[in-house]
């Protein structure tokens, strides 16, 4: 019983892990909510009354979720600089309580301050905001120079207790949180596994949400393998170490996607495209092949639950004769002499499970160390012997010290969202005072939240839409829960604490929830200061939404960034990056120098997740221009296909030096010129907005028959080389479909 109930736990938790990268949510939202419990707890203690103790819990949400640092001695620092930022504040509000129009100027100066603050980095946009964020505390409980004394009593009970909890009762380190995101790495990469073992099963009715789940699946696991890059220099020690574990990340990433497309050829009349896999309600392929119970099928269903397992056993177990059999079949089936009769498309599946279990083993070798070879097989063996020479020449590469460093481009954003949200800000407190003098700050506070994260007027649009939409909600549990609890104290101290910690573990899924849950809080507790009334709550939607409006005014009449010229700049840079990529690739394919590839993959993979993030205004459900949102996500999802071909070309090429199937071919660099060049004349007329003078798209015969002459029909999947020649054909097929809905002309071909 007692193995089934861990075992029944570790799926669960498994479950959890996939859904919340890293624990990242759920180490946040303990965090918060210990700091305002042991801040409470201590001020109670001391006899505080309740104003003060609203004052402390909400010190310590704001001192406790404005540290974003990853290493500790830099939190600490900040932490210890926030306190005299928040003493400042606080003072300052109440020394210009009774002075309106002094205070009204201040509060503007002191928001373009917190917003201008942001080109310092992590630690000045967390210094703003605590100088924000507690000056909006003052007016809330409504500081007096009387009342400082304790009120700085309050704050640094505060500010003590959110770094005791920061660094000794909930620690988190980035060595940890990186150890976790690989937990989540494998749960998703598990979780994909199953949806493709459903894609195999699937009958034709069946189908459509099967490739749904696959997708779904592609897309978390790349979301992790983001996530993980972004923070291997901080979570490990040795920038070998750190580069060799990118390299394995991105080898089980595209072993992954691939396997997935294989089964998706194995199930329609032709070869699955790439875009299917990224393109939401893109045609499902015909599924002329049904599921059958023939002996190919039932080895190759029974092949992926044993790669599903190799790759959800934990470090450390997967010693054994059992596992270590599993293994050294998948990875046989690297050998051409091992694959199972069947149909081509059928061992081409076979042969992606035994890349996708050599993906698994150099990940776990890269991890967790040197493993138990005291079952291998020959072709074990051999996967082992290529990744040991890979290791070593990732070794003995020379690192790249050089980065861009330039953030000047940065500049003028930061210095245009601080006169955006300075100027939405004064619209808001005079709109405000109109509303009530007392509660005008409401409507302050989202102007400046909905200029948090946001670049553009749309997305200033959609974040206020879904602020709006959260409080009306709020409200409406607020007025009941705050006739359920009454005047017991406690009972809604706990109720506040369970609403901060849905708050912050559901921000990075849902704005609405976090706003709906913040204005439930809010009811609570004007309920325990007792100015709590229906009205009160209803004024909060009436500042919310003119809060909303005067932010998109600001955002639509100063310095206006429009949602396309935000998107052109992204999607220009974007094709900078698979330039970059591609380029690179093909000419160390071609015998050419060696560069930094995993690196120009990792930014190629983030200006993709920029320009996606980016493009949320025009694909949003409510939007009414449905044309455009369609070409919006078909343009993202071609951009997504020719990031996994160019992400598989910089993976391969990497390995020329180890691999013994790859070999340097000079003729890839007349395809590769094309690709190039046709990348050039998109990335040409997005930025100059203009069809003329930018040249136009080269086609030509396929990129396969021209490097293989003779042969006839299309390669295969097969060895590597015939792989690389498939990526690049998919590679170009892809860039020349970009053009189409951009309106870049395409040359017609000689005939």
């Amino acid at each position: 019983m007692r193995a089934a109930g861990r075992a029944a736990w570790a799926r669960v938790w498994d479950r959890v892990a996939a859904s919340d990268l890293g624990l990242l949510r759920l180490t946040a939202g303990l965090r918060t909510v210990c700091s305002i419990a042991l801040t409470l707890a201590v001020l109670s203690l001391a006899g505080a009354s309740v104003p003060h103790l609203v004052a402390g819990a909400m010190s310590a949400m704001v001192s406790t979720f404005a540290i974003r640092e990853k290493q500790r001695g830099q939190q600490a620092v900040t932490l210890a600089l926030g306190l005299p930022v928040a003493l400042a504040s606080v003072s300052l509000s109440a020394l210009l309580n009774s002075r309106v129009v002094a205070g009204d100027v201040f509060f503007v100066l002191l928001i373009f301050g917190a917003v201008y603050s942001r080109r310092f980095g992590d630690r000045g946009t967390a210094l703003g905001l605590i100088g924000f964020q507690i000056y909006f505390l003052s007016l809330f409980v409504g500081a007096t120079v009387s009342a400082l004394p304790r009120l700085y009593g309050v704050l640094g009970v505060a500010f003590v207790c959110s770094a005791l909890v920061r660094f000794a009762l909930v620690p988190e380190t980035p060595a940890g949180t990186l150890d976790r995101l690989r937990r989540a790495f494998r749960a998703r990469f598990a979780q994909l596994v199953t949806a493709q073992i459903a894609l195999l099963d699937a009958g034709p009715d069946d189908m459509e949400k099967a490739l749904t789940d696959v997708r779904e699946g592609t897309a978390r696991l790349h979301e992790t393998a983001l996530l993980i890059q972004g923070r291997l220099e901080d979570g490990t020690s040795d920038a070998t170490v750190a580069r060799l574990v990118q390299r394995r990340i991105a080898d089980a990433e595209v072993a992954a996607e691939r396997l997935g497309l294989l089964l998706l050829t194995a199930r329609s009349a032709e070869r699955g495209h790439t875009l299917t896999l990224h393109l939401p309600g893109a045609p499902v392929p015909l599924a002329d092949r049904l599921p059958v119970r023939d002996e190919a099928t039932d080895t190759l269903r029974r092949d992926l639950e044993a790669l599903r397992l190799l790759v959800l056993r934990p470090s450390g177990t997967d010693s054994g004769t059992a596992l270590a059999h599993v293994r050294n079949r998948l990875l046989g089936y690297r050998e051409e002499e091992n694959l199972p009769p069947g149909p081509d498309a059928v061992q081409d599946v076979f042969r992606g499970i035994g890349e996708a279990g050599r993906a698994v083993l150099g990940l776990r070798i890269a991890v967790d160390g040197p493993q138990d070879e005291s079952e291998d097989t020959p072709a074990t063996t051999r996967s082992r012997e290529e990744l040991d020479a890979e290791d070593l020449a990732i070794a003995g590469s020379e690192e790249s010290e050089s980065e861009d460093a330039e953030r000047t481009g940065l500049r003028r954003p930061t210095t245009r969202a601080a006169v955006q949200v300075a100027v939405g800000s004064s619209l808001a407190i005079i709109g405000g005072e109109f509303l009530s003098s007392q509660r005008w700050y409401w409507a302050v506070l989202t102007c400046w939240i909905v200029f948090i994260n946001t670049s553009s007027t749309g997305e200033i649009l959609v974040k206020g839409y879904r602020r709006l939409l959260g409080t009306v909600l709020g409200v409406i549990a607020g007025i009941g829960l705050a006739g359920l609890v009454g005047h017991h104290t406690w009972t809604a101290f706990a109720l506040v604490l369970l609403f901060i910690f849905a708050m912050f573990y559901t921000a990075p899924l849902s704005y609405t929830l976090m706003s709906f849950f913040v204005t439930a809080m809010l009811g609570l507790l004007y309920t325990l200061l007792h100015t709590y009334s229906a009205s009160v709550l209803v004024l909060r939607v009436e500042e919310t939404a003119l809060g909303a409006a005067c932010g998109v005014v600001a955002a639509a009449l100063v310095l206006p960034v429009h949602t396309d010229r935000r998107t052109n700049e992204l999607l220009g840079t974007v094709l900078e990056r698979l330039t970059d990529v591609t380029e690179a690739a093909v000419d160390q394919l071609s015998g050419g120098a060696a560069a930094e590839l995993l690196d120009k993959a990792r930014d190629l993979d983030q200006a993709l997740a920029d320009l996606s993030a980016s493009t949320q205004p025009l694909t949003h459900p409510i939007t009414p221009l449905r044309a455009r949102r369609d070409t919006a996500r078909y343009v993202v999802a071609l951009l997504e296909t020719c990031a996994y071909h160019a992400r598989y070309l910089a993976a391969t090429a990497e390995l020329l030096p180890t691999h013994p199937s790859i070999a340097a071919d000079p003729r890839l660099r007349e395809a590769g010129r094309r690709i190039v060049h046709n990348i050039g004349v998109i990335g040409a007329h997005v930025s100059d907005g203009d069809e003329d003078g930018v040249g136009e798209i080269e086609t030509g015969p396929s990129i396969a028959s021209l490097l293989r002459p003779g042969t006839p029909g299309t390669p295969r999947y097969g060895r590597v080389t015939d792989r690389v020649l498939r990526h690049l054909q998919r590679l170009d097929e892809a860039v020349v479909g970009l053009a189409r809905p951009l309106g870049v002309p395409i040359a017609t071909p000689a005939k």
